[in-house]
Order: structure tokens, then sequence, then C-alpha cells
């Protein structure tokens, strides 16, 4: 592990981001360019104390989840993640034809639609990046352990991942995520990704190897969507979905209707902020 060129290139990356860049307030006059170190760990999930040590070279050897949650936070392009990885000592992820790697543009635009929620997926549901609204809307995915991040898996196989969709929406709902996983598998036969969730969920989930059986075979776009809150109630939100095919990446964004209910739910949940959807484990 190189520490000091770990610690310069963090300080490097941190200084040439704006907050604007990442979705953050400009707040008070800053004397020094670039973001706090105490943003990065927020932006990273770690806390501060250990970021700074990063930074000092006298931190420890931080793990492959970490810095991977590290070249998310501080927009690390592809090759500048790789680099990280060399740097603390670990052999870069391999680029897959999925890529889990989100790229500082697309990390730009999600951070600026401040106003909806918005996130990224993989086409196989598996979610790379959230903005604040999502979070609000949906419960943080990403402080869930990496297996408990896919969309897809977690609604057949976690009762709870089913609470925020309303009864009468769930059967709708399950035969989308079965045909779009179904359009995925085929188009891409030699991705073990796709192939290993479709074997997961026939061997976990009786209701999706039902649906699977009947062949249904639809690629996920745009569609309208309800999620219940525990807070501000039904919201009818259109999903748009954008898709990146080099990297088999969507954007995916919710959008109220102006002037309806969903609306003014929509911002009363900015108000409200992110709330804890995270089921009790007791």
């Amino acid at each position: 592990m190189d520490r000091p060129g770990l610690a310069d290139f963090l300080r490097h990356a941190r200084t040439r981001l704006d907050p604007s860049d990442v979705g953050l307030p400009p707040g008070a006059r800053r004397r020094t360019p670039g973001l706090r170190r105490e943003e990065v760990a927020s932006l990273a999930g770690m806390s501060a104390d250990y970021y700074t040590r990063l930074e000092q070279s006298r931190g420890p050897r931080p793990s492959r989840q970490m810095l991977t949650a590290l070249a998310r936070g501080l927009r690390l392009t592809a090759d500048e993640r790789d680099h990280l990885f060399h740097l603390a000592g670990e052999e870069p992820p391999r680029r897959e034809a999925t890529g889990t790697h989100v790229g500082p543009g697309l990390l730009l635009v999600l951070d600026r639609l401040d106003d909806t929620p918005a996130l990224v997926t993989t086409d196989c549901g598996e979610v790379l990046a959230q903005n604040a609204l999502s979070r609000a809307l949906s419960g943080d995915l990403l402080a869930r352990p990496p297996r408990e991040r896919n969309l897809v898996r977690r609604f057949f196989l976690d009762p709870a991942a089913q609470r925020p969709c309303p009864p009468e929406d769930r059967p709708l709902r399950a035969r989308e995520h079965v045909a779009n996983l179904r359009a995925v598998a085929a188009a891409r036969p030699a991705d073990p990704v796709p192939t290993a969730l479709v074997a997961e969920l026939m061997a976990g989930s009786e209701e999706f190897a039902t649906l699977w059986a009947e062949h249904e075979v639809a690629v996920r776009r745009a569609a309208t969507k309800r999620f219940l809150h525990p807070a501000v109630g039904l919201l009818e939100l259109d999903c748009e979905v954008l898709v990146n095919t080099a990297t088999h990446q969507q954007l995916v964004i919710h959008t109220a209707r102006p002037g309806t209910e969903s609306s003014e739910r929509l911002q009363l949940l900015r108000v409200v902020g992110l709330q804890d959807m995270t089921p009790s484990r007791t």
C-alpha cells in the first residue's frame, strides 16, 4: 500500500470538487478550494476521523468496499478508480459488461436532480447510486450489505421490501421485474450476473418461478408507479428510464405531475427528509 501516494491522490481529488458538483449547498465562503474532509467522508459513508487519517498517510488499509465508496464520493472516472485501488494495494474491479462504476458525469446529473427522486441501477436491478430524495422515498439502499441492494432480489426474497408497494399493485410490479430480467438474461447469455440472479430467484421464490414459466418479455421503460410512504402517504409518480447501453446502467427518475396531491406530498417529503425505511431485525 502506497500511503503517501494514496493521501496525495485523495487530497487532489477532494480539492478539485465544488459542493455543487456533488449536490451540496455552497454554504459559507471557503478559505480553500474543494470539499471539506468531513463532506467527502459523508459522501463515502465513513467517519471524518477515518478519512482524515487516510489523507494524513496514517490510516489503515481501506477495504475494497471502502475504496468503491471513496471512488463514488470523489466522482472518480473508471481510470481514476483503478488508480485508487492500485495505490491501496488492491486489484481494481474487473470491468465487466455490466458496469458497476458510475461515471462522474452521470453522478453530476443525479446530484442536480434535487427536487425529484432519482437513482442509478444496472439493468438487473442493482442500485449503484441514489440522490437524497430517492433515499427519503425508498430508504438508503447503499447502506445495506451488497447482496441487499438489488431491487429484484429484494422484491421477491424480502417481504419487507414490498411494503412501499400498494398490495393491489404488487402483481403487476412482480410481472414487470420478471419480464425485464428475462429480456436482460436473453440478451446476454454469457453474462453470469443475470444468469446467477435468475437461478437464485427460481430456487428462493415460488412466485418468481411461476411468473418465469409464463415467458413474458418486456424491457423496462417509462411507467407510472405508486409508493406508500410512512410519513407522507401514497404517491403516484411517473417513472422515466434513461439507459446507457455501453454500461447497461439506467438513470431512473420519478416525477409527480404538477398540481396533483402526489406533487404536494413529494414537496412535503423534501421537508420531512430521510426516514429510516430499514425494517427492524429483532
